[in-house]
């Protein structure tokens, strides 16, 4: 999987470098022909003049690629992934699809939008986005770190500035810490003694990591309240407006892919039924 993860990043610093410096020699040429016409501003644009407080120098080509790439995959690629993998489960256990319309529908009135108040009244919707995350994190690692000194774990020697990473997806199957951990149970992340409380996640890693799609301690995601919303939002419309399945005779295959973010093999390939919410 490494090795698969480096020609990817090859890749990408192939094609985000090509459009990086065609965008400066757009702008240099403009500069040397005195157009003065305001144009919309880029985010690639705001970094061209950074300099690095300890050394005055410029990012480099593979700094421009690394900010770009997180700017583009963290804000949409995580997201686009993670929701395919809940409406994938939600296709394969009809159950839960049903539990949750009716959690939603039990909220919402007829009349009435979704909306991030009404969204705080579903814990069984956001048990549904945690256990997708937990059980298909859209990345198997997390940005790398870097060992500020030489240290000893398990009996391995990890020396300073050794480039070390953490196995997301293992983290949360782990099966020390989750009963059945490959199964598919969203009351997991429901109180105990109330199954329609949520119960409250330390998903931040502050207290203790048991699972950590968004990183943990003080490099977590900053985009995680953001992302969450986002997700529930899209899985509870989208829900509340359709039936999900597959046509008699056909599975949904889980296997997973490596691309950006990890991804189905086999895409599914749903029939939606128009609900009547009365």
């Amino acid at each position: 999987m490494w090795m698969e993860l480096l020609d990817i990043k090859s890749n990408q610093v192939s094609v985000l470098l090509a459009l990086i410096k065609a965008r400066q020699e757009k702008l240099k040429k403009k500069i040397g022909e005195g157009d003065n016409e305001e144009n919309m501003l880029a985010y690639v644009d705001t970094l061209f003049d950074v300099e690095l407080p300890d050394t005055g120098r410029k990012l480099s080509d593979e700094e421009l690629v690394s900010l770009c790439s997180e700017f583009l995959i963290g804000g949409t690629d995580t997201s686009a992934t993670t929701l395919l993998w809940v409406m994938a489960n939600l296709v394969k256990h009809q159950d839960i699809q049903e539990k949750l319309f009716d959690e939603i529908n039990g909220v919402v009135k007829v009349d009435e939008d979704i909306n991030e108040e009404n969204m705080k009244k579903m814990p069984y919707l956001k048990a549904v986005v945690l256990e997708t995350m937990r059980r298909h994190p859209p990345g198997h690692f997390i940005l790398p770190r870097a060992v500020t000194e030489d240290a000893v774990m398990n009996g391995y020697d990890i020396p300073k500035d050794a480039m070390v990473n953490f196995t997301v997806a293992e983290i949360g199957w782990d099966s020390q810490v989750w009963e059945d951990p490959m199964e598919f149970k969203p009351e997991r992340f429901l109180s105990d003694h109330d199954q329609q409380k949520e119960f409250v996640f330390d998903l931040k890693g502050v207290k203790e990591v048991k699972m950590m799609p968004f990183g943990a301690g003080r490099r977590v995601c900053p985009a995680i309240t953001m992302s969450l919303l986002h997700l529930e939002f899209f899985v509870a419309n989208l829900v509340r407006g359709f039936k999900w399945a597959l046509e008699d005779g056909c599975e949904v295959d889980m296997s997973e892919k490596q691309a950006f973010t990890i991804v189905m093999k086999n895409p599914i390939r749903p029939c939606l039924c128009p609900r009547i919410v009365s």
